[in-house]
């Protein structure tokens, strides 16, 4: 362990020389302190201390990207100067500790005064902290054979409206969706177990309409309760959920935290779906928070199974280049192929993004959750869902979208209420 390393990657913004930043972000994250203390010795700081590996340059600015890093009575610097700045973390400051992690590469120095601006970019994690982290438990192929869903795309929805009904009111609902052919819905991040529609009633109410649609038709489907709340509440509610026949279940992850991932994936026997709302926060800020990459390094090793990634041409401000970036990354194994989760897709999408998706992305192993595309389509929620999976086909098959409407109904009256081809909703 003394010689394992974590490497982390930072882009910084700063009116101090460069290195000099560097070592204060180092110092701040390990054995440093603004003055000499007793027992900081060399043998100590040899073994503990954080280094500075690369510092590469990336221009200067007259105008701080954040608030001025200098004390008012100090003058206005200059410039500022824009960095990629890597830095390597004992492994034994850490030991095998996925919360503290976070602690290490991503506390205190957002803080420091000598910069206008910080971002984690990534993490790399040595093997011996990857295989002591739980994982995903099912991740990519296990949802999939939980689907029996091999050569597409799962496709799914979201209840809505997002709060307000009653627990037969989602039942009925969902029995629309899956009577459509839905593969996976989810409730929204805004239910969770709330007085009008407890998960205990909530559950009952649509596993007997999905395990009725499963006993008729052998298709099977996906439903994501959410169960986010304290620890004690969530492995409850997963319980109450797996025995109702449930067959996922959903956490909010930045609300529960590392910690509370981790107990619940302890406890769990089902699919975890991660809700990351409340990641623009973190990472809306050029240079402020976040990279998708680092971010979903710490979900991903306290072994959630999905994760969501917003969607090409969203209602959010994420552009189409860091969808796809954090997409790739979810399937980018990082020990192993086994522990790569699925990414989900969502966010304004109809069948009109799936060629840009599916060639961005190189493969169909994602979620494509729609709401307005399959509830919205001019002939109903079965057509929806069949222009979808028409749209999908197209994609792999390298067919223009236009082309293959020609001889499918439901993504012609798509293209005619949704398109053009190449637009969002």
């Amino acid at each position: 362990m003394p010689d394992e390393k974590i490497i982390a990657t930072y882009h910084i913004e700063t009116p101090h020389p460069l290195r000099e930043a560097a070592e204060a972000m180092a110092g701040e994250q390990s054995s440093g302190t603004f003055v000499d203390v007793p027992g900081e010795t060399e043998a100590l700081q040899e073994r503990h201390a954080a280094r500075v590996t690369d510092v590469v340059e990336l221009g200067t600015t007259r105008e701080p990207t954040l608030p001025r890093a200098t004390p008012p009575e100090e003058e206005r610097p200059i410039e500022y100067t824009q960095a990629v700045v890597t830095i390597s973390f004992p492994l034994e400051n850490l030991g095998l500790d996925l919360p503290n992690l976070r602690t290490m590469v991503g506390g205190n120095l957002f803080e420091l005064r000598q910069f206008t601006g910080m971002r984690l970019k990534d993490i790399e994690v040595p093997a011996g902290l990857a295989d002591a982290c739980p994982g995903p438990a099912y991740g990519i192929d296990g949802t999939r054979e939980l689907l029996d869903i091999w050569d597409r795309p799962i496709i799914g929805t979201i209840v809505k409206p997002s709060v307000g009904l009653s627990p037969a009111e989602t039942g009925d609902l969902v029995d629309e969706l899956v009577t459509a052919g839905v593969d996976f819905i989810k409730d929204d991040e805004l239910i969770a177990n709330p007085p009008y529609s407890p998960v205990r009633d909530r559950i009952e109410a649509v596993m007997d309409v999905i395990h009725r649609h499963e006993d008729a038709t052998g298709e099977r489907t996906m439903y994501a309760c959410n169960i986010t709340g304290d620890v004690d509440t969530m492995c409850e509610l997963h319980d109450v959920v797996a025995d109702a026949g449930g067959n996922c279940v959903m956490v909010s992850v930045n609300n529960v935290g590392i910690a509370g991932v981790l107990a619940l994936r302890d406890h769990a026997e089902l699919p975890i779906h991660a809700h990351r709302n409340g990641w623009g926060a973190l990472s809306r800020h050029p240079l402020l928070g976040f990279d998708f990459p680092a971010y979903q390094l710490f979900w991903r090793l306290a072994g959630v199974d999905h994760i969501h990634v917003n969607g090409i041409r969203n209602k959010f401000c994420e552009s189409d280049a860091s969808v796809m970036r954090s997409a790739q990354v979810c399937q980018t194994p990082v020990e192993h192929p086994a522990d790569t989760i699925m990414p989900v897709f969502s966010s304004g999408q109809w069948a009109g993004q799936a060629p840009e998706t599916y060639a961005a992305l190189g493969n169909a192993d994602l979620m494509y959750l729609c709401g307005g595309g399959i509830m919205g389509h001019p002939d109903g929620p079965t057509a929806g869902v069949e222009h979808l999976r028409q749209g999908w086909e197209a994609a792999m098959e390298g067919i223009p979208l236009e082309e293959h409407a020609d001889h499918h109904e439901e993504l012609r009256q798509a293209i005619e209420h949704f398109g053009p081809v190449g637009s969002g909703r």
